[in-house]
């Protein structure tokens, strides 16, 4: 009896000699979890996501404080406390500290920023624009919708798309006079309301890392070679594109297609207007090889290549135009330098040409 109790008790201490540290680890996990919620003394809010270039991680909300870190813009944390307009968060590396509000971004931002940018991914550049000063990327177009991410005057934004929205309306001071059942001017202070909102264009951009959002379209300069932005007109660049390149001498030199509209926001239609500008090997400039007015256009524009047998491969683009009932309809034009022709469709017939009679 002695011995079989002895053997069953030695391997009773075997068994909690080998468990006894599973038991320890976890003892050890769940102290430090406790440990770390009470530290904090917090529990997670919500997600946020940081939307100013840089902001400062405070150690308290007052005049005096001292720096617990700094956070940047696009960060993830999360969010323990709320304090009139601070907010008390945690970074992915464990540092607190308070920050203002208004720097944050919530996750439905961010869903909309990704959605953005999932939604246009393939969609064709338009033109290279650059911007004038630091900006902001909303996810609509509007000076007071969402934004997250911002970008640094200088960048280049890729333009895929245009539309408008409402100013900010301004109030006008009314200085309209009155005057008195005596007929006296009765110098009243002037009555304030707010002027008509008008439209501003906005461009959809994507910026070097791939992120897209909307961009005030005054904030960009299309990018549009010198030689070539003369012959703007006082007209605006809306799209530019290399159709093809010309041997001139030791270089290489771009013919181009510009979309161009009149310079004013609020337009009911992306472009009114297109020119072909090719390259004249002979006089080394550039000339204007096809224009056209008075278009309905709508964006995108876009540019390819085809195969037109004896003639070979040529550069095509495609105009998307509105007409009088809203309908969009695609004009194929190729050049083939420096001519450029019309495309049609199998079964479309050539627009006839209306030619005015001169007065005698």
């Amino acid at each position: 009896m002695w011995g079989i109790g002895s053997s069953e008790t030695c391997a009773a201490v075997r068994c909690f000699r080998q468990s006894a540290p599973r038991f320890v680890l976890a003892s050890v996990l769940i102290a430090a979890s406790v440990f770390i919620a009470c530290r904090s003394g917090h529990r997670v809010l919500e997600v946020a996501y940081v939307s100013a270039p840089q902001a400062t991680l405070r150690d308290q909300v007052a005049a005096v404080y001292n720096k617990n870190g700094t956070v940047k813009n696009g960060e993830r944390v999360e969010v323990l406390e709320h304090e009139k307009r601070f907010a008390r968060v945690r970074t992915a590396s464990g540092i607190e500290g308070w920050i203002e509000q208004r720097y944050l971004a919530d996750q439905k931002t961010y869903d909309g920023v990704q959605k953005l940018t999932q939604d246009n991914q393939n969609d064709p550049v338009q033109a290279t624009g650059v911007l004038r000063n630091d900006t902001n990327l909303h996810i609509s177009p509007g000076r007071e919708t969402e934004h997250l991410y911002q970008l640094t005057q200088g960048a280049k934004v890729a333009i895929l798309k245009r539309d408008t929205a409402e100013k900010q309306p301004t109030v006008v001071i009314s200085t309209r006079a009155t005057t008195t059942p005596g007929g006296r001017p009765n110098a009243k202070k002037g009555s304030s309301q707010p002027a008509a909102p008008g439209l501003e264009d906005w461009w959809l951009g994507r910026d070097s890392a791939g992120r897209v959002g909307w961009v005030l379209a005054r904030m960009v300069d299309v990018d549009v070679p010198i030689e070539i932005a003369q012959y703007a007109e006082g007209q605006r660049f809306v799209a530019f594109f290399v159709l093809n390149e010309v041997q001139d001498g030791d270089k290489k030199v771009s013919q181009c297609l510009a979309v161009l509209t009149e310079p004013h926001d609020g337009l009911p239609y992306d472009f009114d207007q297109v020119r072909v500008f090719t390259w004249n090997v002979k006089r080394h400039r550039y000339e204007t090889a096809y224009r056209e007015h008075k278009l309905n256009g709508v964006l995108p524009v876009t540019v390819t290549t085809e195969n037109f047998d004896k003639e070979g491969a040529l550069p095509v683009f495609v105009l998307r135009v509105k007409d009088d009932s809203g309908n969009v309809s695609e004009r194929k034009y190729k050049l083939n330098t420096p001519i450029v022709r019309r495309v049609l469709a199998p079964g479309e017939e050539p627009a006839r040409s209306v030619t005015k009679r001169r007065r005698r």
